[in-house]
């Protein structure tokens, strides 16, 4: 399968900032979203914890994280994002998908809005 990516944008929660836009890699593997530290700083965003998380090779490492509007395909949800290396490219994670009824077709690899969510 090959990459999803679409543009978002994600704001500090009180969106008295510009926000921070751009194409954001689709990754159903990644729980969270990440994004440069450098970017969310100017969008006002602000680290409120560190979490260790685990990486494709295996290895863990420490993060700052925060907590940010992100909006996509019409939709907005707050998440929690990852303050990453300035140089990283931003992944929008699965539970912003989950929590915004989006899901990744695998055949055409693009967004489709699911009608309700789940409980069960």
């Amino acid at each position: 399968m090959g990459l999803t990516k679409i543009t978002a944008t994600i704001t500090n929660l009180e969106k008295n900032k510009p926000g921070y836009e751009c194409l954001f890699l689709v990754d159903t593997g990644s729980i969270d979203c990440l994004a440069p530290s450098d970017k969310l700083t100017e969008a006002g965003i602000v680290p409120e914890g560190i979490e260790i998380y685990e990486l494709t090779d295996g290895s863990k490492v420490e993060y700052k994280y925060g907590f940010a509007r992100i909006s996509f395909f019409g939709h907005e949800t707050v998440v929690q994002v990852i303050f990453a290396s300035n140089e990283a490219e931003p992944i929008l994670g699965v539970v912003a998908l989950e929590n915004t009824k989006i899901m990744v077709d695998p055949v055409s690899r693009t967004l489709k809005a699911i009608p309700t969510k789940h409980l069960k």
